[in-house]
């Protein structure tokens, strides 16, 4: 069997490698492109000789990202947002004439609507922003130390409580650290809510090696800026917990794979890990621990489908971002096909409250809040809060204006009425009402905005975003966006009822057809915009 270990990636320049070095590819591809602007055929033919790759399948991969152009413009770029969120906040479309000015579908900078990033080479050009935190330290845990430490000082990150957890973990050793992140009932952050400490024992337990730990950092879902704030504001925590999980789990290597979208977070994220490398929190004798771990970044190139942590893996090994099929789970084959560990962000940075030496503290959720409040930023709550009480914290809408809905849960999530939010922001709360926390993302929307125009901007984002892998999605996001079209234009095809029972259709055949959670869910906003708002008349 080939030998599954990624060694330290080449660039695409000298002598050719003396195996095919996929894992290579997308960070060879992000090289020639920032050093020109985009990848010209001679940037594509140069890289497919040195990793030893044949031309058609570094153009395969490359073209499936959005991040990459293959027509000359200029390194330079304004990206401007043009995300649902943005779009209801004002945001236009750049035209034809407006060389070095790019729509991206999100900039995961909501708070910020209407949002534009200026990068030169994938670098940002302006300085980060301060973080979007409204609460007061004393009222957060996970956040405590966003906006009051130096991210890029590692003595001031220990000054602040860092790296106590990492020394209790050490005095605990592996098994003791898996048993407190199980018994703390930690589940994920993401969206899936799967039990952490089911993951950890599982990837412990896995037969074979390397096993590998992957912060999935591509929070690419509409509305969603929350692991973007831990990243650019406390990078070492999430360092951190990398090395206390692989040291619970059996990993020597971990990977964070971050969307192209995040040139700060990235860049902070690069200094924390050398900064942390040189202090030896990362190495062969990882943090003092007796086992080596290493961190590696991995940007991604605006592609919303490898949030799909299997989506995720084939990037990271330089294949297209699609979905593969479970069973296997990463537990026993994730990425390189060994053993994984994968959490987000806001996941990882929960293991530092629960290995607190000072005891666990109290279990906490960040909810990213946005659209028509008086202050939108990213809030930290405790497990069970309601949504009228996020959205008091929030400000409530403007003055003036009316609450018309909440879409929770982000572009995949659902439209909730404004005699609804007083659900307790719970899994179990949620789904009884039939919605979703999803990845905490709260996206506010007052009387001045048509829910129909927000509906199709929606179904506009999973039609591009689709990786076409599988048909229910690559033709059924596609359908979707055209009925809407004739709908919000008034023009259907037959009646306004026959348009909206080929809604139901199509997102049925979505929902119970589709490889990955992108397709399976493209339909939940929409319906609930359909049946709960009556948008086209339509209601049940």
């Amino acid at each position: 069997m080939t030998d599954p270990r990624p060694v330290p990636v080449a660039l695409p320049v000298g002598p050719p490698v003396t195996r095919p070095r996929r894992d290579a590819l997308l960070p060879a591809l992000h090289e020639a492109h920032d050093a020109a602007g985009w990848l010209a055929p001679e940037a594509l033919d140069a890289i497919a000789d040195r990793l030893r790759l044949g031309r058609a399948e570094v153009f395969g991969v490359a073209s499936s990202y959005a991040s990459f152009a293959f027509t000359p413009r200029p390194r330079r770029l304004r990206r401007v947002c043009t995300g649902v969120m943005c779009v209801v906040a004002g945001a236009e479309a750049p035209g034809a004439d407006a060389p070095g000015v790019v729509a991206s579908p999100c900039l995961g900078r909501c708070e910020q609507a209407p949002a534009v990033l200026d990068t030169d080479g994938g670098r940002a050009v302006a300085p980060v922003a301060p973080a979007p935190v409204p609460q007061p330290p004393t009222e957060r845990s996970l956040l405590r130390r966003v906006g009051v430490v130096d991210p890029s000082s590692l003595d001031d990150y220990r000054a602040h409580g860092g790296t106590a957890a990492l020394g209790h973990a050490r005095t605990l050793g592996p098994a003791a650290v898996r048993a407190a992140v199980t018994a703390s009932g930690l589940t994920g952050r993401g969206g899936a809510a799967f039990p952490a400490g089911r993951k950890w024992e599982a990837v412990a337990a896995a037969a074979g090696g390397p096993k590998y730990v992957v912060a999935n950092a591509d929070e690419s879902e509409p509305g969603t800026f929350k692991d973007r704030v831990v990243l650019e504001h406390d990078p070492f925590a999430v360092v951190e917990a990398m090395v206390i999980a692989g040291f619970a789990v059996g990993a020597t290597t971990g990977y964070v794979y971050v969307r192209d979208e995040y040139p700060e977070a990235i860049a902070r994220l690069e200094h924390a890990i050398d900064a942390a490398g040189a202090a030896g929190l990362l190495g062969d004798d990882a943090g003092g621990l007796g086992v080596p771990f290493r961190i590696e970044v991995r940007r991604g190139a605006g592609a919303y489908v490898c949030g799909e942590e299997t989506a995720l893996f084939a990037s990271i090994e330089g294949y297209r971002g699609e979905p593969r099929t479970k069973p296997p789970f990463p537990v026993d084959a994730g990425l390189f096909g060994r053993p994984t560990l994968v959490h987000n962000v806001e996941t990882l940075a929960n293991v530092l409250t629960i290995l607190d030496p000072s005891g666990p503290r109290p279990e906490t959720k960040l909810f990213s809040v946005s659209g028509a409040v008086t202050r939108p930023g990213l809030y930290e709550v405790p497990m069970g809060t309601t949504l009228a009480e996020v959205l008091d914290l929030a400000g409530g809408v403007p003055a003036g204006r009316t609450l018309q809905a909440v879409l929770l849960g982000g572009a995949a999530g659902t439209f909730l009425h404004p005699e609804e939010i007083g659900v307790p922001l719970t899994v179990e709360a949620t789904r009884a009402i039939g919605a979703t926390v999803g990845s905490g993302a709260v996206f506010v929307i007052d009387d001045t905005t048509d829910l129909a125009t927000v509906v199709l901007g929606i179904a506009t984002f999973f039609r591009e975003e689709s990786c076409g892998q599988c048909v229910p999605c690559r033709v059924g996001t596609v359908r979707q966006e055209e009925v809407l079209h004739r709908l919000v234009h008034g023009r259907p095809l037959g009646s306004v009822a026959e348009e909206v029972q080929r809604l139901r259709d199509v997102g049925a055949a979505m929902r119970d057809a589709s490889i990955c959670g992108l397709g399976q869910f493209a339909w939940n906003a929409i319906e609930g915009a359909v049946d709960r708002f009556g948008v086209f008349g339509a209601s049940t």
